[in-house]
């Protein structure tokens, strides 16, 4: 039994956190995304990095059994074990900048509990705002779901395949792919690099493809496409992907942006975007 009661009283409550932005990190990042370019001092740094900056630092005694933080803190005790990036919307001002100090203020906006195909669905709805040596530079709103254990990976049911965009590429979820993202966010979540938990333990048949890193992707993927940074983001996730097999980055003309989604070959919709300019 929830007591969302209880839980809501988490919204408003607040935190700081802050970091230097290193060219050590701009060329882990870089790295990671086989991106060009030595950064130095001065330099815009890639988008998306916002989301490797300041991450939570939970002792490691502070873990539980999945590699996540004990409940409570920040964000409010739900008494769910799955925890799951399901969405949000990303408003970019400027750029953040190689030896600049980065500040995201967190909030919780909202605390709320629905029914959904599998059971229990709890979600917080929480707002940063991040600035870059005083500068807005970018304001987000994450949707965090958390769930039950059973059913893993949503309802059992036959959904459509995703369309092939008209821009499309391949990506292949390797291993060290995952674990260099979980490393760049200081994400200690299991499911993302230790194979024999996520098999046994949450009875998925992979490591799970974190949903920041699709969004990044996305994100980089429009840049790509038409030149230059989105001013906008929104996305959904839909469905997860898994290592055990390469998936598709796609994008779309749609009016005065670009639609973009992340999808097996052959698979459903796994997470769906628009960005505009």
């Amino acid at each position: 039994m929830i007591d969302i009661d209880h839980l809501r009283r988490w919204i408003g409550r607040s935190e700081e956190q802050s970091e230097l932005v290193t060219d050590s990190l701009i060329g882990r990042f870089n790295a990671t995304f086989d991106l060009e370019g030595r950064p130095r001092d001065g330099d815009a740094a890639p988008v998306m990095i916002h989301l490797c900056l300041a991450p939570p630092a939970a002792p490691t005694s502070g873990l539980g059994p999945d590699g996540h933080p004990a409940r409570g803190g920040f964000l409010p005790p739900v008494p769910l074990p799955r925890r799951m990036w399901a969405g949000g919307a990303m408003r970019f001002h400027d750029d953040i900048r190689v030896a600049e100090r980065v500040t995201r203020r967190s909030t919780i906006r909202d605390v709320t509990v629905k029914e959904g195909r599998t059971g229990v669905l709890c979600f917080v709805t929480v707002d940063h705002r991040i600035e870059s040596a005083g500068r807005l530079v970018v304001e987000e709103r994450q949707d965090i779901v958390y769930r039950n254990a059973d059913a893993p990976g949503g309802a059992k049911r036959t959904p459509e395949p995703a369309p092939h965009g008209a821009h499309r590429v391949v990506v292949q979820p390797s291993a060290p792919l995952l674990f260099r993202y979980s490393a760049l966010t200081f994400n200690g979540h299991r499911i993302h690099y230790d194979t024999p938990y996520v098999r046994e333990e949450e009875g998925y048949p992979g490591l799970i493809v974190h949903g920041p890193l699709q969004a990044t992707q996305l994100v980089q993927f429009a840049e790509k496409i038409s030149g230059r940074r989105p001013a906008r983001f929104e996305f959904r996730s839909l469905s997860p992907l898994f290592d055990i097999a390469d998936y598709t980055l796609n994008a779309v003309e749609d009016g005065e942006g670009l639609r973009l989604w992340t999808s097996y070959a052959d698979g459903p919709v796994a997470m769906e975007a628009r960005a505009t300019w």
